[in-house]
């Protein structure tokens, strides 16, 4: 699968990643199945970019992010940085690089150990890489809570029970950033907060990325979110991505009946002006549809979608989409045709 370039090196570049878990077969006689989570993904991300990736909950969104930092091994595919291949099993150096790529997860709680103070939360990478002297570590704990918009003196001693859900989730990044990374995967990390503080969070991330040339992946089911945060963004149906591009245009003009579909149900985006319904659940994942997972919620499948997978087409300026009759018109080049326009096409 080509990708594109841009004219830059990608920093992190995903090529044809597929993770898979088998589920049962503990017990004699225990039928093994195997859920396919993420299947056959590919993109590219720059360096200083922010790449959403959204999706209904199931869609494998959170297992590609963990698949990029190693806590999932892929059956297939590379996940390179800087040119090296971090899905390689034996990787020299491979603990240096994978520092570089640092995760946020979406429940603070979990991911703090409650017994610990946050001085010694931030502490632990810094001591167990020993890139700080033992004397400087206060100082620099002290100065990555400052960094996140924390009073050290005032939450140093204070353990995760006592913090908000975004003092915890401050608390998480400063850790994260205690090692000083290249690329910061974020995992539904505003999901149930209030709204303004949601919005301070995507502030700090955003003045975070000038200061430090960060680089995001940006995983959330809020559509509105990754408009505001992210440069690009990802969607993802059932293990498959099925339409990457610029903001601008996929919030513009969607291509993919399953992010118009999304768009037309969230108030203030400005996607396809007439409403997409989709019927019935998503497809278990241990036995999803033949050819394009998405046919089977379509309301604009043919017998093709069922025969045949797409492939991620060009429409130019970056934007691909992984439809048969994608809903702009990458065969005329005009971008014009409504959702109504499409339907009638292919029902014809």
């Amino acid at each position: 699968m080509q990708i594109e370039s841009h004219g830059q090196a990608p920093l992190l570049s995903i090529q044809n990643i597929t993770t898979e878990f088998v589920r049962g077969g503990g017990l004699p006689f225990a039928r093994r199945s195997r859920v396919h989570a993420v299947s056959d993904v590919s993109f590219e991300i720059r360096a200083g970019e922010s790449l959403g990736i959204v999706g209904e909950t199931g869609c494998g969104k959170s297992t590609l992010a963990k698949t990029l930092v190693g806590i999932h091994t892929p059956v297939s595919g590379k996940v390179l940085y800087r040119g090296v291949d971090l899905a390689a099993k034996r990787l020299k150096g491979g603990a240096e690089l994978r520092r570089e790529i640092q995760f946020v997860f979406q429940d603070s709680y979990s991911a703090l150990d409650p017994r610990w103070t946050v001085e010694r939360l931030v502490a632990e990478p810094l001591k167990i890489s020993g890139g700080v002297k033992r004397g400087e570590v206060r100082e620099r704990v002290a100065s990555l809570l400052e960094r996140v918009g924390l009073d050290p003196e005032q939450y140093m001693s204070r353990r995760p029970r006592a913090l908000s859900g975004g003092q915890r989730q401050r608390v998480a990044v400063a850790r994260a950033l205690s090692l000083n990374p290249s690329v910061l995967i974020c995992d539904e990390v505003v999901s149930g907060l209030d709204v303004s503080i949601q919005a301070q969070l995507l502030n700090m991330f955003e003045q975070l990325r000038q200061e430090l040339d960060l680089t995001f992946v940006f995983i959330s089911h809020d559509l509105n979110v990754v408009r505001y945060f992210c440069d690009r963004v990802g969607v993802m149906y059932l293990g498959h991505l099925v339409e990457i591009g610029p903001v601008q245009d996929l919030y513009g003009s969607a291509a993919h009946p399953y992010m118009a579909a999304l768009l037309s149900a969230v108030p203030g985006t400005s996607g396809n002006s007439d409403r997409i319904r989709l019927t019935g659940d998503l497809p278990s994942p241990l036995d999803p549809p033949s050819g394009c997972r998405f046919r089977t919620r379509c309301p604009f499948a043919s017998e093709r979608c069922a025969a045949e997978v797409p492939a991620l087409r060009d429409l130019g300026n970056g934007h691909r989409v992984a439809c048969h009759y994608p809903l702009v018109a990458g065969r005329s080049g005009n971008k014009s045709e409504t959702v109504r326009q499409v339907a009638g096409e292919r029902r014809g």
